[in-house]
């Protein structure tokens, strides 16, 4: 299915280009950030290419041990998109050629009025919390939080979403709905031939911006580069609801089996949800978001198929990611290009008395200074974050890394 939407993407580019031109009526033109970007039929029919890179050197330490330096590029990814005025149509194929399985980001939307998105493909989920809504290039660390990574992997999935925008530049809500596979970001396993696990998984976000719309761009990412002139926040709430999760938090495919009454496979189901607040103001930044992890329809769930061992209520947290967390953000920018950024996120257990629980009692503290050069087109980060586990021997981390990122 994923061949499916790549093909449908260069299909839907091949016929626009294949339109018949006038002389003058198409144009080409390169900008750092921007991309590679081509107009025809007067800006009918627009294609782009681009991506961007993040070298990355990382000095790593585990308790009292020798740090270890890492020298990675931490993400390379490479886009095609492109939109067709006419048919109301848009597209976008993303790669990122640091994974070991590329693919990202695949889907066609059509917008039959402004307001009105209907997109089906593979992308991030609006179920998620906020943080991984935002594009890795827009992020304020190099790497998400403690938080995000405990309830997310890429945040991706394969499905069809809806997004509606209500109200006015003053006074906005914006709803989000979408049903996905709740197989995460490789719904087909390894080989596309496979198939889907579990049910469907529901999502649904709901976006209110009381204060009027922010700057073109604002939204994008965390930091207030734009510099917000009139104090501008959106307050959101999300949620999901995965039928037969076979994944430790609902995005991944067969990473664990358990079974029912009768000896055959059976997943309990997984649930999510998020609230987040976001506030920018003339390059000062505040963000923050909490959320939880459940599980439920666990009766009747073995650890076998021989049935000899009943699934306890405490011991569902060693196959799922259950409990609660917290993450915080603090952030200036300044109008020369000098950002500095501080993050405090937190996790917690639902059952505390579980020591194989997935989900480990956890605190994680950061620190990012980031001279932006071109915007976030061209940057440079030096970041310091330190995660501790307060109930764990030998398992807190601190690191240490120096990146630059070069979008094209």
């Amino acid at each position: 299915m994923k061949k499916a939407y790549i093909l449908l993407a260069a299909l839907f580019a091949g016929q626009a280009l294949q339109a018949q031109l006038k002389p003058n009526d198409h144009q080409a033109s390169f900008e750092l950030g921007e991309g590679l970007n081509f107009n025809f039929q007067d800006g009918d029919y627009r294609f782009k290419i681009g991506g961007f890179i993040q070298p990355n050197i990382e000095w790593q330490q585990v308790d009292t041990e020798d740090g270890n330096f890492l020298l990675n590029s931490k993400r390379t990814y490479f886009n095609f998109s492109g939109q067709a005025k006419e048919e109301k149509l848009s597209f976008l194929l993303q790669l990122d050629f640091s994974r070991t399985n590329p693919l990202l980001d695949v889907w066609v939307a059509y917008h039959p009025w402004q307001a009105l998105t209907i997109t089906m493909g593979q992308k991030q989920n609006i179920g998620n919390n906020r943080e991984m809504l935002i594009m890795e290039n827009n992020l304020q660390f190099a790497d998400r939080s403690l938080f995000s990574e405990s309830f997310s992997r890429s945040g991706r999935e394969l499905g069809l979403f809806l997004d509606l925008k209500l109200g006015t530049e003053n006074f906005r809500v914006i709803p989000q709905a979408s049903l996905t596979s709740g197989d995460g970001i490789n719904s087909f396993g390894a080989d596309s031939r496979d198939v889907d696990l579990g049910g469907f998984k529901y999502s649904g976000r709901i976006d209110l911006l009381p204060l009027g719309d922010f700057s073109e761009g604002g939204l994008e990412g965390l930091a207030d580069l734009n510099h917000e002139e009139d104090l501008k926040m959106i307050i959101g709430l999300a949620g999901s609801y995965n039928d037969g999760a076979s994944d430790a938090v609902g995005e991944g495919h067969g990473t664990l089996v358990l079974y029912d009454g009768a000896g055959a496979v059976q997943y309990p189901d997984y649930r999510q949800w998020f609230a987040d607040l976001l506030m920018k103001y003339r390059g000062l930044s505040l963000y923050a978001e909490y959320g939880q992890g459940s599980a439920t329809n666990l009766e009747g769930t073995y650890l076998n198929p021989s049935i000899e061992d009943p699934l306890l209520a405490t011991q569902i947290s060693e196959y799922y990611n259950l409990g609660t967390g917290f993450n915080g953000q603090l952030g200036y920018v300044s109008r020369g290009g000098y950002g500095i950024d501080l993050r405090y996120s937190a996790v917690y257990n639902e059952f505390e008395n579980n020591q194989n629980a997935l989900l480990g009692n956890s605190n994680a503290y950061g620190l990012a200074l980031s001279r932006y050069l071109k915007g976030n087109d061209l940057k440079v980060l030096v970041a310091v974050n330190y995660r501790e586990y307060p109930e764990a021997t030998q398992l807190n981390f601190l690191t240490a890394q120096l990146m630059v990122q070069v979008v094209f």
